[in-house]
């Protein structure tokens, strides 16, 4: 296997196409893989750590952080709420001889496509259809209509950009979504 320092692994994909579910599976099947923690402005959620599920940070340092060039994507996802990854997070992991694995939404995967296009690999789950995908964020129970139509529509225009990246895996069952996920990994790592 040759280094894989400084590798980046992005998995992206409209909200509830599965993308958590294969992101954990490869991170169970590739020890070298290191999930990579986002910034957040928004407050912890009671069962949330700072510095484990995202760096915590108030909107003015997220802010100066965006001025100095500190983060390799950023997004104001909702008004006053920014979330981010910041290059030292990839440092850190690079430093311990790992991968960062980037589970981002599509356009931040954009962003850093675009400032490592040597040593990143993208890939777009893609649901099955945005009516299976409709079907999936209902049976969650955690949207009403209105924000169930917003996730629908950003979703569908998210699918439009599925061309951008190296590899798109439809995830219309999991078990072979993560196994077709698993050879590309696989094949990127080596090299």
């Amino acid at each position: 296997m040759n280094s894989i320092h400084q590798k980046i692994l992005i998995i992206t994909a409209p909200s509830g196409a599965g993308k958590t579910s294969i992101t954990h599976y490869l991170m169970r099947t590739f020890p070298v893989l290191a999930f990579s923690i986002s910034a957040a402005t928004r407050n912890a959620r009671e069962n949330e750590k700072n510095g484990v599920d995202y760096y915590f940070i108030s909107e003015v340092d997220f802010k100066k952080k965006i001025q100095q060039k500190e983060f390799a994507e950023w997004e104001m996802v909702y008004e006053g709420k920014y979330y981010g990854t910041l290059k030292s997070e990839l440092k850190r992991i690079w430093a311990l001889g790992k991968v960062p694995v980037l589970d981002i939404d599509v356009k931040g995967a954009l962003h850093v496509q675009q400032q490592y296009p040597e040593n990143t690999l993208s890939i777009f789950i893609e649901p099955p259809s945005v009516e299976e995908l409709k079907n999936r964020l209902l049976s969650r129970g955690t949207e009403n209509e209105e924000s169930l139509n917003v996730r629908v529509n950003k979703a569908s225009y998210e699918i439009g950009f599925k061309e951008h990246f190296n590899e798109i895996i439809v995830n219309d069952d999991l078990e072979k979504a993560c196994e077709k996920a698993t050879v590309i990994v696989a094949s990127f790592l080596q090299s």
